[in-house]
């Protein structure tokens, strides 16, 4: 038989660990194409595609995030290919069978939960007596019948071959991102999560994974994510796999993981501090929540006084960057209360803060539970809730506006000190200003057209000039700061209008003759006055940043741009320059 596995994923830089786990479990026996594409693909292509293969067996692996591209697909390729046997298994498709048993007319089978073993079967009776009523985790209709089989026992996961051996993958590790697993399963009950139906936890065989990590850093794997629901649910394995991970690491290597931040030790983390490059390791922690009534709804644990010690200790260290999760639209907590936790957890100031919203995913507990709470949400995937008895849609609409500039400027990091000084000394709060910005953002039309770095921060300005007007050249030499100290050369046309003045030259001439009036540092530079005209910014400030922060003060501002395009380097010189 001619078998592809297929997905299609969210972007090109994400690889599908699913469809490899399914070749590598197969390939003794059977001959398997690993097809990948995007959502973003026209559905033509991809048909086109896999059409040229002449394939016998499809096999999809569907999610949220695809299942509806990858059903139109599956569609058109049963029209061209009539004879192919189409399969779809992963997580969206795994709950309410029967559903998907009727809705999905062009799909053969169904392969429910783990996949491995059942597609491995189902291709065995494709090819042999066609007795598919043997095969555990298979859903099919027969004579308009559901024809359901549950799973049997889970596989040892310690005997799984390696998924990541393949010849046709290792052009591309190096520009794609890596998923790997070392455990399936979580030991927690969140009813908002699909981890949460499958109780315990597995590993799979801590010395293969160490030989697939090192095969992969060989082979030019940039970024490694673990894809563990909860990396450190083992303080021993966690940190064992830690320490291999820095013995072992090549430069450039990044690796990636789930934690859950109330349950790291802090002796965990010093070691970490101490010993980890900066840069190795980054965390994902998922906060959801800080309202501890919340949390109790959808019997989600979580320690915040502990979760507040390892993210801040992890900060402190500064050698792992931080990746915090909120979901808005949780059980009974209102825009008042979101307003709360989004404040408690930016003041942890993560790396990046990512703001979802409520999914309510088949099968988990609170999708069953959803009328209690008022829930509307979509009907079709990705089942975003709309709202509830407590969070209406107006509500959600503006929390939504909060997303879209947190987004842009904080977690793209383009305004990190402009965001820092709005939120400590102009905004109520920091959701506040997110919020108000957001919604003077939508009022513009923003969000229907482009934009470049420079619209960015002409945007931000406009907002400011409106919001805190008094405050507005103060916060444009701090824009101004953010803009340059980003630019590995100096800019053509920056985004704020800069006019001549008579007073620029004379300080150039100044600067040239005494060079230690900017310190050691500058005077090492051996700037001649025509080389300062040539790779400088000279820009007039009302803010000055010192050690301790931003200080209001007249002066100059003066942004050197090394010409090897390593970056600029910032100087401020006083008033009496003028």
């Amino acid at each position: 038989m001619n078998i592809t596995v297929c997905t299609l994923n969210a972007k090109y830089i994400h690889t599908n660990l699913a469809i490899r786990c399914l070749k590598a479990y197969c390939e003794d026996a059977y001959n398997i194409r690993i097809a990948e594409y995007t959502i973003k693909d026209p559905v033509m292509n991809i048909v086109a595609d896999l059409y040229s293969q002449k394939p016998d067996v499809i096999g999809f692996s569907c999610y949220i995030w695809n299942i509806e591209e990858t059903i139109r697909v599956a569609g058109m390729v049963k029209k061209v290919l009539p004879h192919c046997t189409i399969v779809f298994g992963g997580p969206e498709v795994t709950y309410d069978v029967p559903h998907w048993l009727d809705r999905l007319n062009d799909v053969d089978f169904i392969a429910i939960g783990e996949g491995e073993k059942t597609f491995r079967m189902l291709l065995d009776e494709l090819s042999g007596s066609r007795n598919f009523s043997n095969v555990p985790g298979l859903a099919y209709k027969q004579d308009g019948t559901h024809c359901i089989q549950p799973q049997t026992n889970k596989i040892d996961l310690r005997e799984l071959p390696s998924p990541f051996r393949f010849e046709e993958d290792r052009d591309s590790l190096s520009k794609r991102i890596t998923y790997i697993e070392t455990s399936r399963g979580c030991p927690f009950r969140c009813q908002f999560c699909l981890s949460s139906i499958e109780t315990g936890v597995r590993y799979f065989n801590r010395e293969k994974i160490k030989d697939d990590i090192r095969f992969l850093m060989k082979n030019g794997a940039r970024t490694i994510k673990f894809v563990d629901r909860t990396f450190n649910i083992s303080r021993s394995y966690a940190m064992e796999m830690f320490q291999f991970l820095i013995d072992e690491h090549l430069p450039g290597t990044v690796f990636q993981f789930e934690i859950t931040g109330d349950i790291m030790r802090p002796e965990v983390i010093q070691f970490l501090n101490e010993n980890a490059p900066a840069g190795l390791f980054r965390f994902e922690i998922g906060v959801q929540s800080t309202n501890n009534d919340v949390n109790e709804l959808v019997q989600r644990k979580q320690n915040w006084e502990k979760l507040v010690r390892t993210v801040t200790m992890v900060k402190e260290g500064g050698k792992i960057d931080q990746h915090l999760d909120l979901i808005a639209g949780l059980p009974e907590e209102n825009y008042d209360s979101f307003r709360r936790t989004f404040n408690d957890v930016f003041a942890l100031r993560p790396e990046e803060l990512q703001l979802g919203f409520l999914k309510l995913l088949r099968g988990t507990g609170l999708r069953l539970s959803a009328p209690h709470y008022g829930y509307k949400y979509m009907d079709q995937a990705p089942y975003e809730m709309l709202s509830n008895r407590v969070l209406p849609f107006e509500e959600v609409i503006r929390i939504k506006q909060t997303e879209d500039v947190l987004e842009k400027y904080w977690n793209d990091h383009r305004t990190d000190e402009t965001i820092e000084y709005i939120t400590r000394h102009l905004a109520l709060t920091p959701f506040d200003f997110f919020q108000d910005f957001g919604a003077f953002w939508e009022t513009k039309g923003w969000g229907r057209i482009g934009h470049q770095l420079e619209d960015l921060f002409k945007r931000l300005f406009s907002f400011v000039q409106e919001a805190y007007p008094e405050e507005s050249a103060h916060v444009e030499s701090i824009m101004k700061y953010d803009y340059l100290i980003n630019q590995r050369f100096k800019p053509r046309k920056p985004w704020w209008h800069s006019e001549e003045t008579k007073t620029a030259p004379l300080i150039y001439k100044q600067l040239a003759a005494h060079p230690l009036a900017l310190g050691e540092a500058f005077a090492s530079l051996q700037l001649r006055e025509k080389d300062l005209h040539k790779h400088t910014i000279l820009e007039p400030v009302t803010m000055q940043k010192h050690r301790d922060g931003w200080v209001k003060e007249d002066g100059w501002m003066l942004v050197y741009f090394n010409p090897a395009g390593t970056g600029a380097s910032v100087y401020f010189l006083g008033a009496q320059c003028n």
